[in-house]
């Protein structure tokens, strides 16, 4: 006799890991908004435990202000249901940001399109160079990666395995090198063997740190000198983890080098999720990938819909 089996489920969808993932912020706020329209008629009082609710969810107090009076209008002292306030919030949510949701785009006139990366400790930094690097060589684009968190060996290390990976050439040094002069050779090794992108790693500093954010701009000074358009983008990697702290971070990197986009990590597991709202309010930034897990595939481009979609628990 014969035994059959059956197949493997598929692979869980990005969207169904960012679901997931969300899980913590979506199920505290789920449970306010299942707590809030017991009473099922919008008034005051309920729509002042949503804002509650959503300022918990880290969106900070403005955008939970916004959001809830968004809810609230035309539909005041009326019967509303826990679906609907969830399908309105995802909608507004989606409103705020849609404007943000713009891919990396590497302008092809640019040889090479310089990409200078920052960010504070643990943020996962050189892993997502690492995971972009991989999206940009399955584009058919030739990179040159720099080694530039010269403070770390395991960075340099981890960033030559991803190097491997990709096909990608690593420029590299000891540690302890001066980062500003390894990212000019980065480019002059792209220039010289037709490269089409360089993406320079740069150390993980904390941003109250003068001595390290100087560095940053030294870097940033040093490329120019080569190309005075370069770097052509500088994406700031934030942490989801962190919440609130993010906003500061944005602040003090956005005054060191003129950042272009965010790159959001780390969305599975925390209960913060709703801080990439407030960013998008306050800066404006464009949000081009998001994280939710260590697997090359679940770095993915920001979808506005998803995300809102996700984050409320929206059907």
């Amino acid at each position: 006799m014969i035994k059959t089996f059956g197949q493997a489920p598929p692979p869980p969808t990005f969207f169904e890991k960012l679901k997931d993932g969300l899980s913590k912020t979506t199920g505290a706020l789920g449970e306010s908004i299942t707590g809030i329209f017991t009473r099922k008629k919008l008034d005051a009082a309920t729509l002042g435990e949503l804002e509650d609710a959503l300022i918990r969810a880290d969106m900070g107090a403005a955008q939970a202000a916004n959001l809830s009076a968004a809810v609230g209008s035309g539909r005041y002292d009326k019967e509303i249901s826990e679906g609907e306030i969830k399908s309105i919030l995802a909608d507004e949510i989606t409103k705020l940001l849609s404007p943000v949701q713009k891919p990396l785009d590497i302008d092809s006139t640019k040889k090479p399109f310089v990409i200078l990366v920052a960010g504070v400790n643990g943020t996962g930094k050189t892993t997502t160079i690492g995971k972009i690097a991989k999206r940009l060589t399955g584009q058919g684009l030739k990179l040159v990666l720099a080694a530039g968190d010269t403070f770390r060996a395991a960075a340099i290390e981890q960033l030559q395995v991803w190097g491997q990976r990709t096909g990608a050439e690593v420029i590299a040094r000891g540690a302890g090198a001066d980062a500003a002069g390894l990212a000019f050779d980065a480019i002059e090794r792209a220039r010289a063997t037709k490269a089409d992108v360089v993406l320079i790693d740069t150390a993980g500093r904390l941003q109250n740190k003068a001595g390290l954010m100087a560095e940053l701009e030294k870097i940033a000074r040093v490329i120019k000198k080569l190309d005075p358009t370069a770097p052509h983008a500088a994406l700031l990697i934030l942490d989801a983890t962190t919440g609130q702290n993010a906003i500061s971070q944005v602040e003090a990197f956005r005054a060191a080098v003129p950042l272009t986009g965010l790159v959001m990590t780390k969305l599975d597991g925390t209960a913060k999720g709703g801080i990439l709202v407030a960013l998008a309010a306050r800066f404006g930034l464009p949000i081009h990938f998001i994280g939710v897990g260590e697997g090359v595939e679940d770095l993915q481009p920001f979808v506005a819909a998803d995300f809102a979609r996700a984050l409320t628990g929206a059907s």
